[in-house]
């Protein structure tokens, strides 16, 4: 079991590390930004007057993406569900709602599709293979879907590092708990031996509720942020985490 030291707090007996994908290893800002504005254009185009308040849904304001909001934090079927409920105010039925929420994020999709995945935050390559080095189990547990994650994992080749690409294809999405258990089963850890590192208070609340052993919270630049006030520790960069034994 090894020792990780972030600041003034010092985890013991830690075998495994769980990142979020998204806005900890992933800069992906402006793409969820710019997927999330081409969603909305394109049910707007069908729906007119549903474009603005779906942005506001998702998260999006003056080009700025709420890293809190639905788009940053939430799973694809969280976003379609929300973009359905304010095409259903138009006074359409849900089940027609949802297929037009669903063809316009599948267009969505189209469009973005051959960007490939986000770049990762500079430095976070080195991170991975210190902590793998010293013999971590290490994981990605993300509100993506797990084709996604695993995309990511591949463009990336962190095959060397990442024994777990897991996402959210069905069911519950984060913060509920049992994501958080389940990424731990599957790495062989105990949850109580196992840390979260994520940007975002679902991330906080998941490895919480699920008994981890603590959240590090990532603010790229804003580690004092309101939305890691739940977070074991904040930290700007992911540098700032350094094993100790």
């Amino acid at each position: 079991m090894t020792g990780i030291q972030c600041r003034d707090v010092r985890f013991d007996d830690i075998e495994a590390v769980i990142f979020d994908k998204d806005g900890t290893l992933a800069n992906s800002g402006s793409f969820l930004r710019s997927l999330g504005q081409k969603r909305s254009r394109l049910i707007d185009a069908q729906i007119p007057g549903v474009g603005e308040p779906l942005l506001m849904a998702f998260g999006i304001a003056d080009d700025n993406l709420d890293p809190t909001g639905l788009m940053a934090v939430g799973s694809r079927r969280e976003n379609e569900i929300a973009a359905a409920a304010y095409i259903a105010e138009t006074g359409r039925g849900w089940l027609e709602s949802l297929e037009i929420a669903r063809k316009a994020f599948d267009e969505a999709e189209k469009v973005f599709g051959n960007e490939g995945p986000a770049p990762m935050f500079e430095g976070s390559l080195e991170v991975l293979k210190l902590l793998s080095g010293k013999g971590l189990k290490l994981g990605i547990l993300s509100a993506d879907t797990t084709d996604k994650v695993q995309d990511f994992v591949s463009h990336h080749q962190l095959e060397n590092y990442i024994e777990l690409a897991m996402g959210v294809d069905s069911g519950p999405s984060k913060p509920d708990p049992s994501l958080f258990i389940k990424g731990c089963q599957s790495l062989g850890v105990e949850p109580a031996a196992t840390l979260m590192v994520g940007d975002s208070p679902v991330d906080i609340e998941m490895a919480k509720r699920a008994g981890a052993a603590g959240c590090i919270g990532i603010g790229w630049g804003k580690p004092r942020g309101d939305r890691l006030e739940g977070a074991s520790v904040a930290i700007a960069r992911l540098n700032e985490i350094r094993v100790i034994s």
